[in-house]
């Protein structure tokens, strides 16, 4: 079986398993898991291909959810258009807030985007009259050319195709030429703007196709719960994605989806058993760093020989290994397979 075929025969059964899901899990569970894995796929667009750690990224799930929830209460708009439109608003404000957090790096634009996420958790606060503040907004309707969609597994099957199409335009950016110069920049920026790249540019418009991915996210989130509350915007929410990545695994796209996954099943499971759910699940999420350092499905991917994907996290550390640890003839390799890959 070639790489073509393997590839053609993994997608087959991912969506086999996302039709199946429902009868799986409750439906809105399921729907969780899809829209959790598309949250976490655009923070791992940024963590994994770029390079830079977002932790504010609620504000674009947030207000994806909150316009989108705005817009089918108060018009009744069909919930493609309010998810889109969401999106959208949260691409919007991308373009101000990524403008001036890309002027730095690590832990400085982790606290610049954190920053400006609790800017925007303050004015959801305030804004009652529009958001509903800590009551959150409620009432929001789902439908459809006026057919509503108040069943659980009927949206879970009307918002898949949403779904499937942030997965598929994901996919579509890694795997561009636009994808490739990411991957440059994230392993060396410098050798990148040498090679005539306008990386501020390309980091710029990454972060705001990360922030239309986590805004269709919380627009279909919001409208599938039928309200948006004041979580959609906390802090910790980007901070829930951010753990759902890293243990899918940095860099390896489809990884995020199974760490949302694990990370739902188990809050959802361990609820039920103790209070204390969140001591296990972050156990669990130790043992996993520990013992998975590319995590679970970056793992298994660097296990499988002739299985890495493209621009996985693997041949960064790889490159970085290299290049301190042994002499730069040594290193230099490493930058020529970068080179030609760009």
């Amino acid at each position: 079986m070639n790489r073509r075929t393997s590839r053609l025969l993994g997608y087959g059964v991912g969506l086999l398993l996302a039709l199946v899901l429902p009868r799986l899990v409750y439906p809105v569970l399921a729907l969780d898991i899809l829209l959790g894995g598309l949250f976490a796929i655009a923070v791992d667009l940024l963590l994994g291909f770029v390079g830079l750690l977002s932790f504010g990224h609620a504000m674009f799930w947030g207000l994806g959810g909150y316009a989108a929830g705005y817009l089918a209460k108060t018009i009744a708009l069909d919930y493609p258009f309010a998810a889109l439109i969401g999106a959208g608003a949260a691409a919007l404000l991308a373009v101000p807030t990524g403008y001036l957090a890309i002027r730095r790096t690590g832990i400085y634009f982790a606290m610049v985007t954190l920053a400006f996420a609790q800017m925007l958790f303050y004015l959801v606060n305030e804004a009652r009259p529009i958001t509903g503040g800590e009551n959150g907004l409620q009432g929001i309707s789902r439908t459809l050319l006026g057919t509503n969609l108040n069943d659980a597994t009927t949206f879970y099957y009307a918002a898949l195709p949403l779904v499937l199409f942030g997965y598929w335009l994901a996919y579509r950016i890694v795997h561009s030429p636009f994808g490739h110069v990411l991957v440059a920049i994230r392993d060396n920026e410098a050798r990148a703007q040498s090679l005539g790249y306008p990386t501020g540019r390309y980091k710029l418009l990454a972060f705001v196709l990360s922030a239309f991915l986590a805004g269709l996210g919380g627009g279909l989130y919001s409208l599938g719960h039928g309200f948006a509350a004041l979580e959609l915007v906390h802090w910790s929410t980007s901070g829930t994605a951010v753990v759902m990545t890293i243990l899918g695994g940095i860099g390896t796209l489809w990884g995020s989806i199974i760490g949302a996954a694990i990370f739902l099943l188990l809050r959802d499971s361990l609820s039920t058993l103790t209070d204390a759910s969140g001591v296990v699940t972050g156990t669990i999420f130790i043992v996993v760093v520990l013992g998975f350092r590319r995590g679970i499905w970056g793992s298994l991917l660097h296990a499988l020989p002739g299985r890495r994907e493209a621009g996985a996290l693997a041949p960064a550390v790889q490159s970085t290994e290299a290049t301190n640890g042994a002499t730069p003839a040594a290193a230099a390799p490493q930058e020529g397979r970068l080179e030609t890959k760009v």
